[in-house]
């Protein structure tokens, strides 16, 4: 089996891409859905979030996403403790995952923090969705209702998109010029090959 992984900044479609790729039979692990479910179900995040940061880290035993930005926004040190304490749980889940699936040809692995996590290290190949700044700003104002200067905030803490295709085997420009599915196909025929 090939683990490819699948990542792009925020607001270039990746989960779109990747639906595409689901349409044609291809079983996709979601790590960043994954890692939201397992903050909030596995003890031993939870008892190790508690640990560091307090009771209060949790509401009705979910996550507080925003004392968890509070945390760790624009504190690397913070940030870092919490990313050792949830991606080892996130990885083994993705290995079990891959266990019930391994009889298939390939795999992706959809992950926005795929390059800064450093889990890419462990995947065969990298797709990186590429899109222009002005459409993800679009596209992230409609689905997150946040203000622009919040938005730039947020792509600004992601790598940038020339040192994602540095690092990547295929690039899908996202961009409405070039053809998506053509260049989902074009992927999904060459990772078949193998």
């Amino acid at each position: 089996m090939i683990k490819v992984g699948i990542t792009g900044g925020i607001g270039s479609g990746k989960t779109y891409i990747c639906k595409k790729f689901e349409k044609l039979g291809v079983k996709i692990y979601y790590a960043d859905e994954r890692a939201k479910f397992l903050t909030n179900n596995n003890k031993y995040i939870k008892s190790k979030l508690i640990s560091n940061f307090g009771n209060n880290i949790y509401i009705n035993n979910k996550i507080d996403k925003v004392k968890l930005a509070q945390i760790i926004f624009n504190n690397s040190k913070k940030l870092n403790i919490i990313n050792s304490i949830i991606h080892p749980v996130v990885n083994n889940d993705f290995n079990e995952w891959c266990n019930k699936y391994k009889s298939e040809k390939f795999i992706l692995k959809e992950a926005a923090i795929l390059f800064e996590s450093g889990s890419y290290k462990n995947l065969d190949k990298i797709i990186t969705v590429i899109s222009p700044i002005d459409l993800r700003i679009k596209r992230i104002k409609e689905r997150d209702k946040l203000n622009e200067q919040d938005i730039i905030k947020k792509i600004n803490t992601q790598i940038s998109d020339i040192e994602k295709i540095k690092k990547s085997d295929f690039v899908i420009y996202n961009d409405k010029i070039n053809n998506l599915d053509k260049q989902i196909n074009f992927i999904y025929k060459t990772l078949k090959k193998h």
